[in-house]
C-alpha cells in the first residue's frame, strides 16, 4: 500500500458507525443495503455495505429480515446501549482474577463528573432492585471496614 492510500484510509471502526447511524436513523425502518449506501451518500459499492452489515449481523449488532433476494437490517439496540455493551464485552474479556482492577482503573480514568454520575446510578440501580448479592442482605460494609 502507498503512503497515500494509507493516509485515506479511514480509521478503524469508521464504517461500521456510519451503517449504525444510518440505520438509526431509519426510525425502526428496516434498510437494505442499497437504502443504506443511498443514505450514506458516499462512493461506497453496495458490495461494501453488504459487506459491513453481514459483519454487524455476526457480531449480533443488527438484526436482519429477508427482503427480495437479500436482507433488510434492522440495529438491536440504540447507541447509548451499542456503547454499554461494547463496554461489557471487553470486561468479559478480562479474567475473573482481573475484572476487578479493570472496573477499578476505568473508573480511575473518568473525569469527576463522570464518576459522580457514575456513582449517582448505581445508588439508583441498588433502590431500584434492592441490595446486590454482593453487599449482602445488610448492605455494603461501612466505609474502611470490610466483612
Amino acid at each position: 500500500m502507498t503512503e497515500a492510500n494509507a493516509s485515506a484510509r479511514r480509521p478503524s471502526g469508521e464504517l461500521e458507525a456510519s451503517v449504525l447511524a444510518a440505520l438509526w436513523a431509519a426510525d425502526g425502518r428496516a434498510l437494505t443495503p442499497a437504502d443504506v449506501q443511498r443514505d450514506l451518500g458516499t462512493a461506497l459499492a453496495r458490495t461494501t455495505v453488504t459487506t459491513i452489515l453481514a459483519r454487524l449481523y455476526e457480531k449480533g449488532s443488527v438484526s436482519r429480515t429477508r427482503s427480495g433476494r437479500g436482507y433488510a437490517y434492522l440495529p438491536v439496540q440504540d447507541s447509548p446501549g451499542l456503547a454499554a455493551r461494547r463496554m461489557r464485552t471487553e470486561l468479559d474479556k478480562s479474567g475473573e482474577d482481573d475484572r476487578g482492577t479493570v472496573l477499578a482503573r476505568f473508573v480511575s480514568q473518568l473525569d469527576p463528573d463522570d464518576e459522580r454520575l457514575l456513582r449517582e446510578l448505581l445508588v439508583q440501580a441498588e433502590e431500584d432492585d434492592g441490595p446486590s448479592p454482593a453487599s449482602g442482605p445488610a448492605g455494603p460494609a461501612p466505609e474502611g471496614r470490610r466483612p
